[in-house]
C-alpha cells in the first residue's frame, strides 16, 4: 500500500495498492520533489470517471511504468471533487495550454507547483496521434534533465499569465433585468434543438440549470417559448436513455444528440437538480410524467446513493461486472438489455411487449447488439398494470446483476443539493419520509461537516470528517439546501444555520467590490485564486451563493444580503445574454430578484388542517424564488412572522415584498391568485 491507504477519497484508495508510490496533494508531497530534484507529475480524477480507471489499469498498475514513474518524478493524485480548487486551477492551464481538458488530467510542474507540459488520457502506446504515456514521461524527464532552463521559462511564463488573468465584466454590469432576461431567452432559442429537444448537439448534458431559469421565466412573464423548450427537453429526457426506466434516476449525459445512449455514470448533482427541476415543471403545469420522474429520482436517490451515516454518496460507476465472479467490467453492463434476456426474464409474449414499449431490438442501440431502455410513449391507459408488471419484473432481475462500484464520499455541496430536492418534492407530494430523509441529512452536515466557527469540510466518509476545507459553492448550496428545509419544514433552526455560512461567504469568499471567489481568503494559497462564475454540472458557486443570499435576505429583511446577491448578480447581467447556457442558475435567480422574491408568511397553530392547507398552497406557488415561513404569529423564529397576527382567529397567510405586505388572505384560492405572477 501506497501514501494514499490512510485517506478519505475512494477515488484514492482505488489507487492504494497501486505500484506508483502516489503522494496525496499535501506540501511534503512538493518538499520531497525540491529534496529530490524532480518534477511533480499530477494526476487528477474522480471516482466514477471511466478514462480514470482506463488508464489506471494501462499505466498506473503496469510495474515497468510505475517504476519509472517513481523514479524521475513524485506521483501526485488528486480527486477533483475533494479539491475543485486545484482542479479548477490545473484545468485552466490544461485547456489554456491545448485547447480542451478532461479527465484524467495529467500535469508536470516543478516543486513549486508551477505547471510546464499538460494533457489528459496518455495511452500505453502510441495511437490516433496521441503519444504512449511512456514516451510523454521520458519526454517530459529529458526536458527537465536537460533543458532545465526552458522548462523554467515556460512553468513561469504560464504562471504569470494564470495569475495576471481577471474577471472582466465589461463597462456597467448590473444585475439582469428585463432586457437581458429576454436576450437569454433569445440567445437559448439559437441553441435549442426543436427536434429532440436540450441544446446544441452531442454529446448532450441535461440542461438543469437553463431549465430552471425557463421556467421561471414563463411564471414571471408567460413567455410561452420559455415553456415549451423546459417541457419539451425534460418529456426528451425522461424518455431517452439517459433516464433509468427500471430504477429512476439519470445518467450523466447522453452521447449522442437524441438522449438514447448515455453515459452510464450517475451522480448526486445531476439527480438532485433534476428531481427539483421536475418537481419545478409539476408545479407550473400539472404534467404526470414530471410528477412521476421527480418521486423516482427522489426514491432513487434515498435507495441507491443514502449512506448509513444519512448522507448523500457522490456517484454510481459507469462500469460492472458483466457477470458475477468476472473481473471483466463493461460500461453499461448493469442497465443494458437484449431481447433474450428479456425472454429469460418475461417470457415470450411479455418479452415482445416489453421490447416494443422499452425500444430493445436484435440490432441494439448500444454495444454488442444490447439496448438502452427507453419509453417513447406511456402506451394506452388499458396497458399500464403491464408496463408496470414488466418493469417490477425487470427491475428484480437486475438486481442479481453485479452492481457498479459506488462513490461513499460525501460531499457538502451535492448534498446541499439534494436536501433542496428532497424536501421540497416532499413538501408537495405530500411525502414526510422524504422530508424526513432531507432533515437526516442536513443534521449529518451539521455534526460532522460544520465546526464550532461556522467553518465548512467539504467532504466526509463513514462518518469521518476528510481534511480539505469546504469551497464557495459548499456554503452556498447547503445554505440553499438548510432554506428549502425551512420553507417546508417551518423549524427556524435551519434558517439560523444557513445564516451563519452566509455571514462566511460575505467574510471570506467576497472580495472588495462584492467580487466573489471559489476558496477563502485564508484557504491554502495556489498558483492563482480559483474564481469562475459560470455553471457547469452544477451551479457555480458564485450564482449559488447569489441565490441563498436572496432567498436569506428575503427571510430576514437583511440589507446587507441582499445587496450581496445584487452585486453579485452583476456578472450574470454580462454573461447571460451571451452565454445562457452557461449561466442557467444565475439567469433563475435573477428571475426570482426581478420578482422580488416574494414573501409567504403563513401564520397559525402547527396542528390546525387550515393552517397545513395555507403552508401546501405557499409551497405550491410558482411566484419565481418565494420563500416561506410558517409557525406561530410572533413565534421568534421567523422575522417574517413578526407583527404577522391570525385573521378571526384562524391562520392567515401574507404575501409580502420587502417585508411590505398584502393584505392577509385566509383561503387557499386567495393565496394562489397571490402567488402566481
Amino acid at each position: 500500500m501506497n501514501r494514499l491507504a490512510g485517506v478519505t477519497s475512494p477515488y484514492l484508495l482505488q489507487h492504494a495498492d497501486n505500484p506508483v508510490d502516489w503522494w496525496p496533494w499535501e506540501p511534503g508531497a512538493f518538499e520531497e520533489a525540491r529534496r529530490r530534484d524532480v518534477p511533480v507529475f499530477l494526476s487528477v480524477g474522480y471516482s466514477a470517471c471511466h478514462w480514470c480507471h482506463v488508464m489506471a489499469h494501462e499505466s498506473f498498475e503496469d510495474d515497468d511504468t510505475a517504476a519509472y514513474l517513481n523514479e524521475h518524478f513524485m506521483p501526485v493524485k488528486v480527486d477533483r471533487e475533494e479539491r475543485p480548487d486545484v482542479d479548477a486551477v490545473y484545468m485552466e492551464a490544461v485547456q489554456a495550454a491545448t485547447g480542451q481538458g478532461g479527465w484524467p488530467m495529467s500535469v508536470f510542474m516543478t516543486p513549486d507547483g508551477e505547471p510546464f507540459y499538460f494533457g489528459t488520457y496518455f495511452p500505453p502506446e502510441a495511437r490516433h496521434g496521441m503519444p504512449s504515456f511512456r514516451e510523454v514521461l521520458q519526454g517530459v524527464h529529458d526536458a527537465w534533465t536537460g533543458r532545465r532552463d526552458e522548462v523554467g521559462e515556460v512553468a513561469g511564463k504560464i504562471t504569470r499569465d494564470l495569475a495576471a488573468r481577471r474577471l472582466d465584466l465589461g463597462p456597467g454590469s448590473g444585475a439582469p433585468g428585463d432586457e437581458e432576461a429576454a436576450a437569454a431567452l433569445l440567445s437559448l432559442t439559437r441553441d435549442y434543438d426543436a427536434v429532440h429537444g436540450g441544446f446544441g448537439g452531442a454529446p448532450k448534458f441535461p440542461p438543469s440549470m437553463v431549465v430552471e431559469f425557463l421556467l421561471r421565466h414563463y411564471a414571471r412573464t408567460r413567455a410561452e417559448g420559455a415553456l415549451e423548450m423546459a417541457a419539451d427537453t425534460c418529456e426528451a429526457m425522461a424518455r431517452g436513455g439517459i433516464y433509468d426506466q427500471l430504477g429512476g434516476g439519470f445518467a450523466r449525459y447522453s452521447v449522442d444528440q437524441r438522449w438514447v445512449v448515455p453515459h452510464f455514470e450517475k451522480m448526486l448533482y445531476d439527480n438532485a437538480l433534476l428531481c427539483r427541476v421536475y418537481a419545478h415543471l409539476w408545479r407550473l403545469t400539472g404534467s404526470d410524467l414530471a410528477r412521476r420522474v421527480a418521486l423516482e429520482t427522489a426514491d432513487f436517490m434515498v435507495r441507491e446513493l443514502r449512506t448509513a451515516e444519512g448522507g448523500f454518496a457522490s456517484a454510481l460507476d459507469a462500469d460492472s461486472a458483466v457477470e458475477a465472479g468476472s473481473e471483466r467490467h463493461v460500461e453499461g453492463a448493469y442497465y443494458v438489455w437484449t431481447p433474450a434476456q428479456l425472454v429469460a426474464v418475461l417470457g415470450a409474449q411479455d418479452a415482445e411487449f416489453a421490447g416494443r414499449c422499452f425500444g430493445v431490438t436484435e440490432e441494439g442501440t448500444f454495444e454488442e447488439g444490447a439496448s438502452v431502455l427507453q419509453l417513447p410513449l406511456d402506451g394506452q391507459p388499458e396497458d399500464a398494470a403491464r408496463v408496470a408488471s414488466v418493469r417490477e419484473r425487470l427491475l428484480a432481475a437486475r438486481e442479481l446483476r453485479p452492481r457498479p462500484g459506488r462513490d461513499d464520499k460525501i460531499v457538502a455541496a451535492w448534498n446541499g443539493l439534494a436536501i433542496a430536492a428532497l424536501a421540497e418534492v416532499g413538501g408537495y407530494f405530500d411525502r414526510p419520509d422524504l422530508v424526513e430523509r432531507a432533515t437526516e441529512a442536513a443534521d449529518l452536515l451539521v455534526r460532522l461537516h460544520l465546526d464550532t466557527g461556522a467553518r465548512l469540510v467539504r467532504t466526509s466518509k463513514d462518518g469521518r470528517a476528510g481534511a480539505n476545507a469546504g469551497v464557495l459553492e459548499d456554503y452556498a448550496d447547503v445554505a440553499e439546501g438548510f432554506l428549502a428545509l425551512t420553507s417546508v419544514t417551518g423549524e427556524g433552526v435551519w434558517l439560523e444555520f444557513a445564516g451563519l455560512l452566509l455571514d462566511g461567504v460575505l467574510d471570506r469568499f467576497t472580495g472588495p467590490d462584492g467580487e466573489l471567489y471559489d476558496t477563502a481568503h485564508d484557504a491554502e494559497q495556489l498558483i492563482r485564486r480559483p474564481q469562475d462564475p459560470t455553471d457547469n454540472a452544477a451551479p457555480s458557486g458564485w450564482t449559488a451563493a447569489a441565490g441563498a443570499l436572496l432567498s436569506y435576505a428575503a427571510h430576514t429583511g437583511s440589507e446587507a444580503h441582499r445587496d450581496a446577491a445584487e452585486r453579485a448578480l452583476g456578472v450574470v447581467g454580462a454573461l447571460g445574454p451571451r452565454v445562457p447556457r452557461f449561466a442557467g442558475w444565475g439567469l433563475a435567480v435573477a428571475e426570482a430578484l426581478l420578482d422580488g422574491p416574494r414573501e409567504v408568511a403563513v401564520v397559525g397553530p402547527e396542528d390546525d388542517p387550515a393552517t397545513r392547507a395555507l403552508h401546501r398552497v405557499a409551497l405550491l406557488g410558482t411566484a419565481p424564488g418565494a420563500v416561506v415561513a410558517a409557525g406561530e404569529p410572533d413565534s421568534g423564529e421567523f422575522p417574517l412572522l413578526a407583527d404577522r397576527p391570525l385573521v378571526g382567529g384562524g391562520p392567515a397567510a401574507y404575501v409580502c415584498r420587502h417585508f411590505v405586505c398584502a393584505a392577509p388572505v385566509t383561503d387557499g384560492a386567495a393565496l394562489e391568485r397571490e402567488l402566481t405572477p
